[in-house]
C-alpha cells in the first residue's frame, strides 16, 4: 500500500499520540476539578479521592471500587505534565471533527480537512494541498495567503509567590518542525522523503525559557511568536500559555476567583462560634461563623486574596478519621434526641 502525505501525516500523529479513537470520561469531571486547575491541585484532588474510595476503606462496596477505578483512571491520563497535555490536544481535536457527537475521528470528516486544521489552514486555502487520499497538487501561490503552522496552547504552573515578582521558568515543548533533510519540500508531491515520510515536518522536542511577568495572575496569557507548529511551506504558528498559579492545599481557583475551604466540626456548623484561618499571604484572621451555617456556605473577604485581591471562603464539613469513645457516646446521645 502506497501512503500519500497526508495519511503518512496522519498515521505520524497517531503514532506520536496526537490522536485516538476514542475519548474516555472527562477526567476533570471525575476528579472534580476545573480545566484550568494547576497539575498540584490535581495531584491534592487525586490523593483525597483515591482515600475516600479506596477498597480497603470501603470493604465489599462494588460502587466504591469503581469509583476508585475510574479516579485511578483518571489521574493517569493528566496526572502527568505531559499526559495532561496530550489528553487536552486530543479532546480540542474531538471537538474540532466530531461536534462532540461520539463518532469515529474520521467519520463524516474529511482527511484533508484534518490535515489541514492540524497545520493551521482550512482545506484548499492551504498551498500546496488538496484534501482527499487520492494525490495531492500544487495550487496557484497567487491565489492563495501564506500558509501558517497551527498554533499550539500548554499550561504552565507557578506558585502564587512567583506570580507576584515575576519569574523564569523552563518549560519542556515538543512542535512539529520542517524537515531538516528536505527542508519541508515533499509536502504536496511526489517526492519521498525518508526522514518525514513525505509530510515536510518532522516532531521535535525542546526545553525553552518563559518569562512570567511581574504581577501576572491566573490565567495570563502569553504568546511566544513562531513557537508554535512550523509549517513545510509557510510560517510558524505561535504558542500561547495559560499561566496557572497553585493555590495551595486547601484553596482552588473557580471562574478566576480564589476560593478556600474552612473546615468546621458539626457543632460550630450547627452552633456558630469563631475560627481562625490563614490566608494566601499569611496574615491570620479570625472568622465569626454564625449558626445554622450549611456545608458549601460562602463569606467574601474584601483585601485578602491574592495580591489584594479578593478571597472567598467555604465553609466545609471537617471529618475526623477516628472517633474518641466519649465522641460516640455523644453521637450515641445525639441520636436518641433525634438529630
Amino acid at each position: 500500500m502506497i501512503r500519500t502525505p497526508v495519511s503518512a501525516l496522519l498515521i505520524r500523529l497517531k503514532d506520536d499520540a496526537f490522536w485516538s479513537m476514542a475519548m474516555p470520561e472527562d477526567p476533570y469531571r471525575t476528579l472534580d476539578v476545573s480545566k484550568d486547575a494547576s497539575d498540584a491541585e490535581i495531584k491534592r484532588a487525586y490523593r483525597k479521592l483515591a482515600r475516600q474510595y479506596h477498597p480497603d476503606r470501603n470493604p465489599g462496596d462494588a460502587a466504591a471500587e469503581e469509583r476508585f477505578k475510574a479516579i485511578q483512571s483518571a489521574y493517569e491520563s493528566i496526572g502527568t505534565a505531559e499526559g495532561r497535555s496530550q489528553h487536552d490536544q486530543q479532546r480540542r481535536m474531538e471537538e474540532m471533527f466530531q461536534g462532540g457527537r461520539g463518532r469515529s475521528p474520521f467519520g463524516g470528516v474529511d482527511i484533508g480537512d484534518i490535515f489541514s486544521q492540524f497545520m493551521g489552514g482550512r482545506g484548499s486555502q492551504n498551498p500546496g494541498f488538496e484534501s482527499g487520499f487520492e494525490g495531492s497538487r500544487r495550487a496557484p501561490r497567487s491565489r492563495q495567503p501564506t500558509p501558517k503552522g497551527a498554533d499550539i496552547e500548554a499550561g504552565l504552573d507557578i506558585s502564587l509567590e512567583q506570580a507576584i515578582s515575576g519569574t523564569d521558568v523552563k518549560f519542556s515543548h515538543r512542535r512539529m518542525r520542517r524537515c531538516a533533510d528536505c527542508n519541508g519540500s515533499s509536502f504536496g508531491s511526489s517526492r519521498g522523503c525518508q526522514a518525514c515520510k513525505g509530510t515536510g515536518v518532522t516532531t521535535k522536542g525542546s526545553t525553552i525559557t518563559v518569562r512570567v511577568p511581574e504581577g501576572a495572575e491566573h490565567g495570563h496569557l502569553l504568546r511566544l511568536k513562531g513557537m508554535g507548529h512550523e509549517h513545510p511551506e509557510g510560517d510558524s504558528g505561535d504558542l500561547l500559555i495559560t499561566v496557572r498559579l497553585d493555590a495551595e492545599e486547601g484553596r482552588r481557583w473557580e471562574d478566576g476567583r480564589l476560593i478556600q475551604e474552612v473546615r468546621l466540626p458539626y457543632t460550630m456548623l450547627s452552633l456558630g462560634g469563631k475560627v481562625r484561618i490563614t490566608t494566601p499571604s499569611g496574615k491570620r484572621l479570625q472568622i465569626e461563623v454564625p449558626s445554622g451555617t450549611r456545608i458549601g456556605d460562602r463569606r467574601r473577604l474584601q483585601g485578602h486574596g491574592h495580591a489584594g485581591g479578593a478571597l472567598d471562603i467555604e465553609f466545609t464539613l471537617a471529618e475526623p478519621e477516628k472517633l474518641t469513645k466519649a465522641q460516640i457516646e455523644a453521637l450515641e446521645s445525639l441520636k436518641e434526641s433525634g438529630l
